[in-house]
């Protein structure tokens, strides 16, 4: 009983996640061929293969579908930050883990994503806040692998600038169309803001 039970809880997550993957992906679609604002939260439901109910049971909202796609970020690269051993500098392990996680974006889909949270007001504050939230748990993931008080602040501005290299990078590739691949433009501006601060 509690097997069956449990078979079908993992049943139901499974479709769960697949609806959800389902309705992000028909959303981004519709995005991107007819612009943000055009496409309305019926047109997605459509898309999607399911009723303007059930969609609101996965999402309220379009700002929301968006926010799915980003929401793991500052959790990878908090523990992305962890996985860095300490015999680097905070500034060194920050840098490394930038470029495990440019590693992995899917260029197409990063492009999209980037290119619709610039089209408006509302979407770029909720592009800000992710940074901010980016910032905070690379700031925390510092503190873990160095705890000393101390060193609190200069742990603070290192999170802060790595990330604001991170925005510049994102930048210079959305404007070049991806020519290249992200971790390049990251390993540069990491690079440009590294020699600076050797100037310093």
């Amino acid at each position: 009983m509690d097997q069956n039970r449990s078979d079908q809880e993992g049943w139901r997550e499974r479709k769960r996640r697949e609806t959800l993957r389902r309705i992000a992906d028909s959303a981004l679609k519709l995005f991107s061929a007819h612009g943000y604002e055009a496409i309305t939260l019926d047109a997605i439901a459509e898309a999607s293969g399911i009723s303007r109910r059930t969609f609101f049971y996965y999402f309220k909202s379009k700002e929301e579908i968006l926010a799915a796609w980003q929401k793991d970020l500052p959790e990878a690269f908090r523990t992305a930050i962890l996985t860095q051993p300490t015999d680097q500098s905070p500034f060194d392990a920050v840098c490394n883990a930038h470029l495990k996680l440019a590693a992995n974006y899917e260029p197409g889909q990063a492009m999209v994503i980037d290119r619709i949270l610039r089209s408006n007001d509302q979407l770029r504050a909720s592009n800000q806040t992710k940074y901010l939230e980016m910032e905070q748990a690379a700031f925390e993931a510092l503190c873990e692998l160095w705890p000393q008080v101390r060193r609190r602040k200069a742990l603070r501005m290192v999170a802060m600038v790595s990330v604001g290299a991170l925005r510049l990078a994102i930048e210079n590739w959305t404007e070049e169309q991806g020519r290249r691949p992200l971790a390049a433009y990251l390993k540069e501006a990491l690079a440009s803001l590294k020699a600076e601060l050797s100037d310093a």
